[in-house]
């Protein structure tokens, strides 16, 4: 929002007094791109390390997730979907908090570290690899 709101202060400040839809649209736009562009990651051999587990936890996690909503559907909500999950962590060993976060990410995705939803609609088959 920050980004959008000085994009907008700097258009006022450069004498449009009457901004049209159009431009606002624009400038939203542009903002929301800015954003999901990948900025350009470091070449440390240990960041790049990093990079790789967390994509490698994000594959699991989504796994068990999958997993979860075979047992509980999405279209059930967390309380419904309880007790079929206590079952089925139990079974597998897994903690039952955990196995609900698991089918909430698969349910929803990935956040960017700011915490916003993730750009990238195709994130599911990059977490698997």
């Amino acid at each position: 929002m920050a980004l959008i709101a000085r994009r907008l202060a700097a258009l006022t400040v450069s004498g449009a007094r009457d901004v049209k839809q159009g431009a606002v649209r624009a400038i939203v736009h542009q903002a929301v791109h800015d954003i999901c562009v990948a900025p350009e990651l470091p070449t440390d051999p240990a960041a790049a390390d990093g990079r790789r587990g967390v994509g490698q936890l994000a594959g699991d996690v989504l796994a068990i997730g999958e997993l979860m909503l075979e047992a509980a559907p999405g279209s059930l909500s967390e309380d419904q979907a309880a007790s079929r999950l206590a079952l089925l962590c139990e079974e597998i060993g897994e903690p039952f908090d955990r196995g609900l976060a698991a089918r909430r990410f698969a349910l929803t995705g990935p956040a960017t570290p700011r915490g916003e939803p993730s750009c990238d609609p195709d994130w599911a088959h990059r977490a698997r690899k």
